[in-house]
């Protein structure tokens, strides 16, 4: 029996700020040829950049400059990932109010991450949802490690469920939960919804899946099965978490589209254009990509006609 599914997803595309943190620094120009890429695409929702220490992150040195060129894209939402007050105070600053707020449900991560505990990350959402409200934006909790640390091991679910109360109660206006390390499968994926809905109520869930063993596109399906509709993915399968270790490409964008697409899921995504963009995002980074799509091809692409033999 075929599944319930949405008539729509979501997808944000996160290549310009996830796909890029973990590649050696690309120019501002090259970031900005990617971006008329995307856009033709016909996604809606772009994470443009992280506001974070460009000692740690040398990749998103340029926010700011890239900020500041967001205008020449009036159709496309434009957010940007924080890891603090000071982060959010900047992409205000710099025009880009709607902000995702990174906390990890894992204290190995947490450290490694931003240097601080989980718990004293979590308070630290009352105040950045002040500032970007008060900037005219929205604050999404991302809680990463959902499922698995690389330091600590399993993330228990309970741990998940609290966080996200808590973040809720401080003022996020939604929540996405990460497998940062790409070790989630369809059921964890499904049993950690159902209880955060159960928590949550009706308050907005989105996942963030990563394809280290494989298994990415398939938890993405779970999800939207689940409830899910708003997802991120990555152009031609860039990222990972410089802070993870063997957190490996995110879902790619383009594969995202095909899955949902051929199930008769929306994504407001040309195919095409997609795998197009794909290209430009290699050859930005100078090296092949994980998406097998982009090499492959749609499945309505056809070959020339043997001609057998003579």
């Amino acid at each position: 029996m075929i599944p319930t599914l949405p008539p729509a997803v979501s997808i944000r595309e996160v290549g310009l700020r996830d796909g890029l943190q973990n590649e050696r620094p690309v120019s501002t120009e090259a970031k900005l040829r990617l971006l008329d890429a995307l856009a033709v695409t016909g996604v809606r929702r772009v994470e443009l950049t992280a506001f974070v220490s460009p000692r740690a992150v040398p990749a998103m040195a340029d926010a700011e400059a890239l900020a500041a060129q967001a205008h020449r894209w009036p159709q496309l939402e434009f957010s940007a990932l924080v890891a603090g007050p000071g982060g959010a105070r900047r992409a205000v600053a710099a025009g880009i109010p709607d902000v995702e707020y990174v906390l990890s449900a894992a204290e190995g991560h947490s450290q490694a991450n931003v240097r601080r505990g989980v718990d004293d990350s979590v308070r630290l959402t009352e105040q950045i949802a002040e500032i970007v409200h008060d900037g005219g934006g929205t604050c999404e909790v991302i809680i990463a490690t959902a499922w698995d640390c690389p330091f600590d091991g399993p993330t228990p679910p309970e741990r998940v469920v609290e966080i996200a109360g808590h973040a809720i109660a401080l003022g996020a206006d939604r929540i996405s939960v990460a497998d940062t390390v790409g070790t989630a499968t369809p059921v964890r994926v499904v049993g950690l919804l159902d209880r955060l809905r159960a928590h949550l109520g009706d308050c907005s869930v989105g996942a963030h899946f990563h394809n280290t063993r494989g298994a990415g596109l398939a938890c993405a399906y779970a999800a939207v099965q689940s409830g899910v509709v708003d997802l991120d993915a990555s152009v031609g399968g860039l990222g990972g978490c410089p802070f993870a270790p063997g957190a490996s490409g995110n879902i790619a964008t383009e594969e995202l589209v095909y899955l949902l697409e051929d199930c008769g899921v929306g994504t407001g995504i040309d195919l095409s254009a997609a795998i197009d963009a794909a290209a430009v995002a290699r050859d930005v980074v100078g090296h092949e990509l994980t998406s097998g799509l982009s090499r492959a091809g749609d499945r309505l692409r056809t070959a020339p006609a043997a001609t057998g033999r003579r």
